[in-house]
């Protein structure tokens, strides 16, 4: 391994001249002018898996193609899936960008750190490359590799990722894989490595509240009629009690306790509530009161209100009574809880509340399971390990407040877990103008991942 430590940091510059190739494709998925660019982005990524040694194919989907390779030489360790994306976002507007998004520069910082700028260098290409370039030096210097790989590349995360879900499927009896890694995350701070153990599931919900068979009078009908805006705004503040609970039947069924070793972690690296609001201009967290900010967002579920509707809504007054008051309203799921279970009790909950002279009805808009990896399994340990090796920093283990839909995907077609290991900083600019990657994050990341494939070569499934 350290042969190929030393080759990494010889070989950095001829490494970047790769990705700046990459960069330089605008692989915009979202925009089908760009569609030949992320056909040329995913041949690029085929021709360069080959050239050490994977089996590379270009698999066609009625959208983008889907890049999928494999290790060649057989392995005695497991069978570890790579999955990352080639696409980008588009780049507008484009006047905000210092230089041209798809001519990749390296500037130095305020801090006097080397910086890649580029559309796509931090999401998703110079952190996928991390993982090849990490590949490509092991099988250069070893000429094998610690552990069986497979590598999907996507063509159209950014642009919702629509025939991912049925390629899967189609390789559910082929592939078969132990355990999945997905490099599109962040560090916990520029100098602690994290790995991103829990994402929150996501369920939808636009509720409409009829009372009258019309819009009334104000005057006519005050007092006598039913308002649903009144009945609606009632129904939304019973939401939660007053110490920040949801208080729908059941709702924290399947909600873990998290480990107070790793509570206290993430107030180590700075996560307090000053350093989550400040920068919105808020002070204090409004859910539970028995949770830190950053606990409400990594690893409890919420209940938000997304938007409202009824009533007179343009310029100027007019006294009425609506016949009808709609809201749109999420819940964040974490855990074991059921997203359809959460939808068929909040419903009941909202049948339950309103008056037996209104009617309501409902339009779900999505429900996904919350993804979370063991907490104390050996492989957590050792990728945990491995990252504090190259950082000499502990591994933050943390958890993200959204949702990344191929997580769920993984685990449904092949049952495995997804370990989430980044090297972005939140100040990246990931989806705006002057996007940027630390050139020592593409640098750490390589040899990160060189030090993981190592660490996962003995490990048992």
């Amino acid at each position: 391994m350290e042969a190929v430590l030393k080759y990494i940091d010889h070989e950095l510059s001829d490494a970047l001249d790769r990705l700046f190739e990459l960069l330089r494709i605008p692989s915009i998925s979202a925009n089908p002018a760009h569609a030949q660019d992320c056909r040329k982005a995913a041949i690029w990524l085929k021709d360069y898996l080959e050239s050490f040694n994977f089996s590379a194919k270009i698999c066609e989907t009625p959208g983008h193609p889907i890049v999928m390779a494999q290790t060649l030489s057989e392995c005695s360790g497991p069978h570890i899936l790579f999955y990352g994306h080639y696409d980008v976002q588009p780049v507008d507007p484009l006047d905000l960008w210092t230089k041209p998004p798809f001519e990749p520069y390296i500037k130095q910082n305020e801090q006097g750190e080397d910086v890649i700028f580029g559309r796509g260098s931090s999401d998703d290409k110079g952190q996928i490359l991390t993982f090849l370039e990490a590949c490509r030096a092991i099988y250069k210097t070893t000429g094998q590799f610690p552990v069986k790989i497979t590598v999907i590349l996507e063509g159209e995360e950014e642009s919702g990722g629509e025939h991912l879900p049925d390629f899967l499927a189609s390789q559910k009896e082929s592939l078969r894989p132990d355990m999945a890694f997905i490099c599109d995350t962040d560090m916990a701070t520029p100098d602690v490595p994290a790995i991103t153990a829990m994402l929150r599931g996501l369920v939808g919900e636009e509720v409409t509240i009829h009372a009258a068979n019309r819009d009334l009078h104000s005057g006519l009908y005050g007092n006598a009629a039913r308002n649903p805006i009144q009945i609606l705004s009632e129904l939304i503040a019973s939401l939660r009690d007053g110490q920040g609970r949801v208080t729908i039947p059941d709702f924290y069924e399947g909600v873990p306790d998290i480990p107070e070793a790793i509570r206290l972690k993430w107030q180590d690296i700075g996560k307090t509530n000053d350093a989550l609001l400040s920068p919105i201009g808020l002070k204090e967290a409004a859910g539970e009161k028995a949770f830190k900010a950053i606990e409400q967002t990594w690893c409890r579920p919420s209940c938000e209100i997304n938007g409202i509707s009824g009533g007179y809504e343009g310029p100027g007054f007019k006294t009425v009574i609506p016949a009808k008051a709609s809201a749109k309203i999420s819940f964040r799921l974490v855990g074991n809880q059921d997203p359809l279970k959460i939808r068929k009790n909040f419903r009941q909950f909202v049948k339950d509340f309103i008056p037996k002279d209104c009617s309501v009805e409902f339009e779900p808009h999505g429900a996904s399971r919350a993804s979370m990896v063991s907490l104390e399994g050996p492989v957590l340990e050792k990728v945990s390990n491995a990252l504090k090796d190259e950082w000499q920093y502990e591994t933050a283990i943390v958890g993200s407040g959204g949702a990344i839909p191929v997580v769920g995907d993984l685990q449904r077609e092949f049952g495995i877990e997804s370990f989430l290991v980044g090297f972005a900083n939140v100040d990246d600019c990931i989806h705006s103008p002057n996007e940027k990657y630390n050139l020592r994050s593409f640098h750490k990341g390589i040899r990160s991942w060189v030090r993981i494939l190592y660490a996962l070569r003995d490990v048992n499934t």
